[in-house]
């Protein structure tokens, strides 16, 4: 069965959208336009996983191990859904077998077929929000929109920028040279052929999110793939694999051609998988040691997204209150659990400047914290802003924030979840560092833990800001000023440190969000990662032009 005749115009107008760069979306991220019942139905969904094997994935049973160690950060109860596991032999060569046919699977066919899984993922969303929002910790809505048409956004980019990439030279010409009286004319073949089995590591915050990007791609490009998700946080991207699955099942194509390989923290096979010969591209997602691990591996195409140190240089704006509560949220949104999440905060030891008027340092740091206060302690946002924190490591981390050795502004408190008797929720850490103590801000401190950077002036906030992102690697820089010679100076020194900026930003959106079609996640440029989601090379890379030439006689 192909589904590009359904779902070639969609294909299209993503493509259109990613050189527009335009807001664009076909998937509504506000879940009223999902059904009135989609939340309970959706609920139910997620509760007939729990205590049970999620047996969609294994054709054959009898030669599974069956594995799983979820935890809610909200219950701390196990999920007690368990998948079926195999060694990386067994997993590579299943993707191997099948690789002939999904290559002879055309690129129109293909990225319908894609399509048409994202299609019916719609019906998930709320099954997708429920399973991520008890892996990762996210509140629900958050949950909803990063699982769900986010998620999807993302895929959808990634699989028509594989298919336009696949689409730019025609697949045979007639080559004639003229010879005098005569001509010589070549018959000419040109053929995307995909570089073999793909690899997709996911993290374990954002499951989906995260890990549809590569996996898409991989696919649209004609690799076979195997998800290795992060083995506490399976259940949201098992569900979008099972949809796969399904799809590929009634288009009469092998279900092999994507496959989700479990493991445990005890007994973890990523290793086993990145470094089997036949395994040709890596997707990874998640910290820098098992991250540049993976860009080492000779012979492979690597795609990664590593640990940042993401900053902000305040300097001068034309009302504090409104920016200082845009940041509040910045760093309070789901725990500051986000690889865009600001974590350092330069402010001049002079203060930042409003209008004419100078604000102190720290009136500005206390207007901050003030700020934060105003959401931790609002009944109605607080909870659901910050969320459940993933892992009680993180948690362990914000508890222990005394022993960094800086001055403390605001102490984090353990926070209620409404519903929730056992949650991990704490609210933010904010500390007081000098600019030289750069040993206690220089590393990602993944997590609410945030840092109020005293400098001696804006100068020397951009110098660091740019020197962080250069050594350590920064997703995402924010800026705010007034000032159009200094806004010139930070966006030349962060284009240096190839790290993208955000201006001024207040309101409704905030330095973490990334749009698909429109906003380049990572630049590749610096040791945060080496990849983008998605450009155009995030696409190519994962094939190569052969071509074939015959004399017409």
């Amino acid at each position: 069965m192909s589904y590009f005749k359904k779902h070639g115009q969609l294909i299209e107008q993503a493509v259109e959208a990613i050189h527009d760069r335009g807001f664009y979306t076909p998937y509504p991220e506000h879940h009223k336009a999902y059904g009135e019942d989609g939340m309970s139905k959706g609920e139910t969904q997620y509760h007939s996983h729990l205590g049970k094997r999620f047996d969609v994935l294994e054709n054959s049973n009898d030669s599974a191990q069956w594995v799983g160690g979820e935890q809610s950060p909200y219950t701390d109860e196990a999920l007690g859904v368990t998948y079926p596991s195999h060694n990386a032999e067994t997993w590579v060569s299943r993707a191997q077998a099948v690789r002939k046919c999904w290559k002879k699977t055309s690129a129109d066919d293909r990225a319908g077929l894609l399509a048409e899984a994202l299609d019916r993922l719609q019906s998930r969303y709320f099954e997708l929000a429920y399973a991520t929002m008890h892996t990762t910790g996210q509140a629900f809505m958050m949950a909803f929109q990063a699982s769900g048409p986010h998620s999807n956004d993302r895929a959808l980019e990634a699989l028509a920028l594989a298919w336009h990439e696949q689409k730019r030279f025609p697949q045979a010409i007639a080559w004639e040279k003229p010879m005098g009286k005569s001509s010589l004319v070549l018959d000419k073949n040109y053929t995307a052929v995909p570089k073999g089995v793909g690899l997709v590591i996911g993290c374990s915050t954002f499951p989906v999110w995260n890990t549809v990007p590569g996996l898409f791609a991989n696919l649209a490009a004609g690799n076979p793939v195997i998800v290795k998700p992060h083995p506490m946080a399976i259940l949201p991207i098992a569900i979008v694999v099972a949809t796969l699955r399904d799809v590929l099942r009634d288009s009469d194509l092998p279900e092999d051609i994507v496959q989700l390989a479990a493991d445990t923290i005890e007994a973890p096979i990523s290793k086993n998988l990145a470094e089997h010969p036949l395994v040709k591209l890596i997707d990874f997602t998640g910290g820098n040691a098992f991250g540049d691990y993976v860009e080492s591996l000779s012979g492979k195409t690597v795609f990664t997204e590593k640990a940042g140190v993401n900053s902000v240089i305040l300097d001068s704006v034309t009302d504090l209150d409104a920016v200082l509560q845009n940041l509040a949220f910045s760093l309070c949104l789901y725990s500051g659990q986000m690889c865009t999440a600001p974590q350092n905060f330069f402010i001049p030891e002079q203060g930042i400047r409003e209008g004419e008027q100078l604000i102190p340092f720290d009136e500005v740091t206390q207007r901050f914290k003030q700020a934060v206060d105003n959401i931790v302690n609002n009944p109605k946002m607080g909870p659901g802003t910050l969320a459940a924190i993933q892992t009680p490591a993180t948690l362990t981390r914000v508890q222990n924030y005394e022993q960094l050795g800086a001055k403390v502004l605001r102490i984090p408190e353990p926070v209620e979840q409404p519903g929730f008797k056992n949650a991990r929720s704490i609210s933010p850490a904010m500390l007081i560092v000098e600019a030289n103590q750069s040993d206690i801000y220089s590393q990602e401190l993944f997590g609410p833990i945030f840092f109020l950077v005293r400098t001696k002036d804006t100068t020397q906030s951009i110098e660091l800001a740019a020197s962080l992102a250069s050594e350590k690697g920064a997703l995402t820089c924010g800026a705010y000023t007034i000032d159009e010679k200094i806004e010139a100076h930070i966006r030349d020194a962060m284009e240096d440190a190839y790290t993208q900026v955000s201006f001024n930003l207040t309101g409704f959106i905030w330095i973490n969000q990334a749009a698909g079609f429109s906003d380049f996640h990572v630049s590749g440029g610096n040791p945060a990662g080496n990849a983008t989601f998605a450009n155009p090379e995030y696409a190519n890379k994962r094939f190569v032009w052969v071509q074939h030439r015959k004399l017409r006689s």
